[in-house]
């Protein structure tokens, strides 16, 4: 299985001033075995409510196929100031992508949820394929997704 790591650290609007209380957040996104061209894949903070946030990863350089992961999309506007630094490679079939930014820690117990979409061309795309609380209790636990995503885990 290929592993692609990238590390970043990411302030954002979100955290404000509890930013000198924020911690690592560490995502591994394994994808199931497929036919196909490499999925590209949003993860990002939502509020209790299911209202979009924060960006935390893009995977997929070309921002002209962004507007196929729905969710995200859609609470992000397209606009390039909520992903700009935190893109990369779109992520192949059994890949698994491992990315580690930073969070304030008022969001972690606070009713947010990590979400996933996903797309590959010429397939279907999923919006919110996953949807992961923001807990200490959830770190490390393994979650399957309902299209691409075979597994997800997050840690501190």
């Amino acid at each position: 299985m290929k592993t692609a790591v990238v590390s970043l650290t990411v302030a954002g609007a979100l955290a404000g001033p509890a930013l000198a209380q924020a911690r690592e957040l560490n995502l591994s996104t394994t994808l199931a075995e497929y036919s196909g061209n490499k999925a590209y894949l949003s993860i990002y903070l939502t509020d209790a409510q299911g209202q979009y946030q924060r960006t935390l990863w893009v995977a997929g350089r070309k921002a002209k196929y962004y507007k196929h992961l729905g969710d995200w999309a859609r609470g992000s506007g397209l606009r390039a100031a909520e992903f700009d630094g935190l893109s990369g490679a779109s992520v192949g079939s059994g890949d698994t992508l491992k990315v580690s930014v930073e969070v304030a820690d008022s969001l972690i117990d606070a009713g947010y949820q990590i979400r996933i979409d996903s797309a590959v061309e010429d397939k279907a795309s999923n919006r919110a394929e996953l949807k992961v609380p923001l807990t200490v209790q959830g770190a490390g636990k393994d979650s399957a997704g309902s299209g691409y995503v075979s597994a997800f885990r997050y840690g501190f």
